[in-house]
């Protein structure tokens, strides 16, 4: 059978012991999982929406980017039509409850609700009509919508006007966006995400300049402009207050009549010690810091951890006392996107110039092997080896270091090569039915814990456009047929999904064919 030829395969990698862990593990019942657990699935705006120019939409630092500089993209496109959910919503969010799904998470585009991105420029009604459209639909069905403000898609008309999140008169602009979005959806929406993984717009945007804006120093990345050493820390500084003034705008104006919460999805790679050597043992606490605590720090207790402070030296921004008391406890709940684990190991030793970018000021190497051998199975990103257990000891961090907050899992998952290969082998995706039983496996654990988890959202419902990857990769649990009308087709992995959410074996015959009934490998 098919799934013993990827044993076969596994084995010859050297991922033998992985896979027999998986096989003789326990699947996870739902009923395992607290009552009122949230399961979802993501996606962002700029990824599935399309339609960039319809519907009064204006553009964003992304449709600049792709158009602009297209060979920083794996095969040369862009999310002007992606998977059409902008048209197709129906459908898809009709996929999303036959998986058997709570929650919906997805982004608002803020090009497309403020053209210019600020009230001067006008409020998009057509855009406004069509959120409510897509927030009735999944109500109609049961689902909830979980919905993020900014997922990295700046309107190009504040790039250009003031340099975008590099200067602080962003946080007005965006405080009034996420305002409109309060009074026009917050009847309905009782989960709001300010900013996804500010990490990632921060560093890859202008540390190293392979996401759009593209800017980095020269001799760091391939950019015509920018400042690695000082910018990361900029867009990071006003990406920040803008997320905390939106907390506190909620909480005076909207908070008591609409009972919602309010949150900050970060990105979080774990962190495993490459030797047990005490400098590698400080890498990887320092390593967290600058990743982890470069967001939460603030939110939790109202300024940057000191490590960063020590190391960044006067190019690490100030909050003022008034920034301080606004930024501190801006936050509900805290939303983690996981992935992925490396080994980190000193480089203090190394460096012997002065820092010129966020990666030398962390003083940290990171690589994904250790005597040779991988930290997990790589999957068709080069970043992404899986460790699940990586995922329990990232929540059993967030829980240790930050006050135990309300965690919610907003993206987990994992991608295959777009090959040509036939539909039938496309859909066979036994790997992510396993990596998603490790992954779960792992919240139980944290939740055993301690850990306050409440939900755990999939990454993502469908194939989409992967950002620097474009649609060379493929995250979905539905195969999209981009040379095809866009067609969808349920993935193994969806089918699993609904047989472990509604807890009937599925009709699948392919379960029989794998071996995957329902609890049982």
């Amino acid at each position: 059978m098919w799934v013993d030829g990827f044993l076969c395969m596994a084995v010859v990698i050297g991922y033998s012991m992985f896979l027999a862990g998986i096989c003789a593990g326990k699947s996870p019942e739902r009923s395992e999982f607290p009552p009122d657990f949230l399961f979802g699935v993501g996606s962002s705006a700029y990824q599935v929406e399309g339609a960039f120019l319809d519907g009064g939409k204006g553009p964003s630092i992304w449709d600049t980017f792709t158009h602009e500089f297209p060979e920083k993209i794996a095969d040369r496109s862009d999310g002007d039509v992606s998977v059409d959910f902008y048209k197709r919503y129906k459908e898809d969010i009709r996929r999303v409850k036959e998986m058997g799904l709570d929650v919906y998470r997805f982004s608002l585009s803020w090009p497309r609700i403020l053209p210019r991105g600020n009230l001067r420029g006008g409020v998009n009604m057509e855009a406004i009509k069509h959120y409510n459209n897509l927030i009735n639909e999944l109500i109609l069905h049961g689902i909830k919508p979980f919905v993020t403000l900014f997922h990295w898609d700046v309107p190009q008309a504040l790039e250009d006007d003031y340099g975008g999140f590099l200067s602080s008169k962003i946080v007005d602009d965006f405080r009034d966006y996420c305002d409109i979005c309060f009074r026009e959806f917050g009847d309905r929406v009782k989960h709001w995400i300010t900013i996804n993984e500010g990490w990632t717009i921060s560093v890859l945007g202008y540390d190293d300049g392979i996401y759009a804006p593209g800017r980095c120093s020269i001799g760091v990345g391939n950019c015509s402009e920018g400042n690695s050493a000082i910018e990361p820390y900029q867009v990071a500084h006003n990406l920040i207050l803008s997320h905390a003034n939106a907390v506190q705008l909620y909480r005076n104006n909207y908070k008591k009549a609409q009972d919602g919460v309010l949150g900050m999805s970060i990105y979080g790679d774990w962190m495993v010690p490459l030797t047990n050597s005490t400098d590698d043992q400080h890498a990887v606490i320092r390593g967290l810091h600058f990743m982890f605590g470069w967001f939460l720090e603030p939110a939790s207790r109202g300024d940057y951890p000191a490590v960063m402070r020590e190391y960044v030296g006067n190019r690490l921004p100030n909050f003022s006392k008034e920034e301080k008391e606004i930024v501190n406890g801006s936050y509900d709940f805290i939303g983690i996107n996981y992935y992925t684990a490396s080994y980190a190991f000193d480089l203090q030793s190394l460096h012997p110039t002065p820092p010129i970018d966020y990666f030398m000021d962390t003083h940290v190497g990171f690589t994904a092997e250790k005597n040779g051998v991988p930290i997990g199975p790589k999957a068709n990103s080069t970043w992404i080896y899986v460790y699940p257990q990586g995922l329990k000891e990232a929540l059993v961090h967030m829980k240790n270091t930050y006050n135990n907050p309300i965690i919610y899992i907003t993206e987990n998952g994992v991608n295959e090569q777009n090959m040509e290969l036939p539909l039938d082998e496309c859909l066979n995706d036994t790997w992510r039915v396993n990596y998603q039983r490790e992954h779960l496996s792992s919240v139980l654990e944290a939740i055993r814990d301690g850990v306050r988890v409440k939900g755990y959202f999939m990454w993502s419902h469908l194939d989409s456009f992967e950002w620097q990857d474009g649609y060379t990769s493929r995250f979905g649990f539905y195969y999209v047929d981009f040379k095809n009308n866009l067609t969808r087709y349920p993935k193994l992995s969806a089918h699993w999904v609904s047989s472990f959410l509604l807890g009937v074996k599925n009709p699948n015959p392919k379960y029989e064919e794998h071996g995957l009934r329902h609890h049982v490998i």
